[in-house]
Parts: structure tokens; sequence; C-alpha cells
């Protein structure tokens, strides 16, 4: 998949790149509590990141790489 934005209450919170929608539902639900720190009722949701949130989704996993990390132990980053 595409790096996906979360937002919460229609604000960016973090970028994240799951393999899949399964994948992505499952951080959902069990990153909630992190989610929505602060704003226990808060609305999450999602949508593909923009231009410059995808800038900051490559420039974290570029990090991660460079350390030795691979692709596929990388997520996302908040933002």
């Amino acid at each position: 998949m595409v790096p996906m934005t979360v937002l919460v209450d229609e604000q960016p919170k973090c970028v994240v790149r799951p393999h899949d929608m399964k994948g992505l539902q499952r951080f959902l639900r069990n990153g909630k509590a992190w989610l929505l720190a602060g704003r226990p009722e808060g609305k999450v949701s999602f949508r593909e990141a923009d231009d410059a949130e995808r800038a900051i989704w490559r420039n974290a996993s570029d990090l991660h790489r460079a350390w030795g990390g691979d692709d596929e132990d990388f997520f996302g980053v908040p933002l």
C-alpha cells in the first residue's frame, strides 16, 4: 500500500504504510489508545498521504534503512 495519513478529528496524527487494508485496520484497532490520547471521544479516520506527509514518511524510512533496518520492519512515523 501507499503511505496513509491517520487523522484524529480530521487532524493528521501519523503517517503509516501498512502492507494491506487488514493491517491498517489492525493498527487502528490496536493503536486506538495512542491515537486518541487526550481526545477519548475523537473520531479516527485515514486518507492517502499528501506530498508533504509522504516526504516526512520517506525521510523517516530512509533513516530507518540507514542504520540497517529492513523495509518490512518500518511501519510509520508520528506527525
